[in-house]
């Protein structure tokens, strides 16, 4: 989400921003997905699992970078993961439960401690684009569960720089694809 007014985040959630939209997030994903070479409609694609996930995962490695080290840092990437979660549930109650743009509306609000603005905008994005808050998780652990297979098959061998740079280097993939790439990758340095 682009920070419009700075004034207008919490500072508790600032430390997971910038993980998520900088870097280690989409501003480094976007930029290595620009600067490599591969066909210009393969920079400009979007995989909303791919592209969203990444920059879950790059909020998780904020952890290993140092950025929750502060109680209100750790809080604000909580926070965000319950506010990921609540919106897993909407987006699925919108499309597979049959809620109302008014029953999820009022889940984010009473359940989520969402205020009613922020909720009605969210469950419009998802009633306009099916999934997308899925997207998100999938992707993130799509990646994580890729990580800490080739943690394991390569034990003291893995390079988690190594690891970034071919999770990235082929811009935005299908989770599908990004599996095969990574399971090819993770055998080729098991050798």
């Amino acid at each position: 989400m682009p920070v419009v007014d700075p004034q207008q985040v919490a500072r508790a959630d600032l430390a997971a921003l910038l993980a998520h939209e900088g870097m280690p997030g989409h501003h480094l994903e976007i930029a290595v997905k620009l600067e490599n070479r591969m066909p210009e409609f393969r920079r400009r694609i979007f995989f909303n699992a791919f592209g969203e996930g990444w920059a879950l995962y790059a909020e998780s490695l904020g952890h290993e970078l140092g950025l929750y080290e502060q109680p209100l840092d750790l809080l604000g990437r909580y926070t965000g993961e319950l506010l990921r979660a609540c919106r897993l549930v909407a987006d699925t109650g919108l499309h597979a439960k049959d809620w109302t743009r008014a029953q999820a509306i009022q889940f984010l609000v009473e359940e989520c401690g969402q205020p009613e603005g922020n909720a009605t905008v969210e469950v419009l994005r998802y009633m306009a684009w099916p999934g997308q808050a899925l997207g998100y998780k999938i992707g993130e652990l799509a990646i994580l569960d890729l990580r800490v297979r080739a943690e394991k098959r390569l034990g003291a061998r893995f390079d988690v720089r190594a690891f970034h740079d071919t999770v990235l280097a082929e811009g935005h993939l299908p989770i599908s694809m990004l599996r095969q790439r990574l399971d090819a990758w993770i055998e080729s340095m098991a050798k």
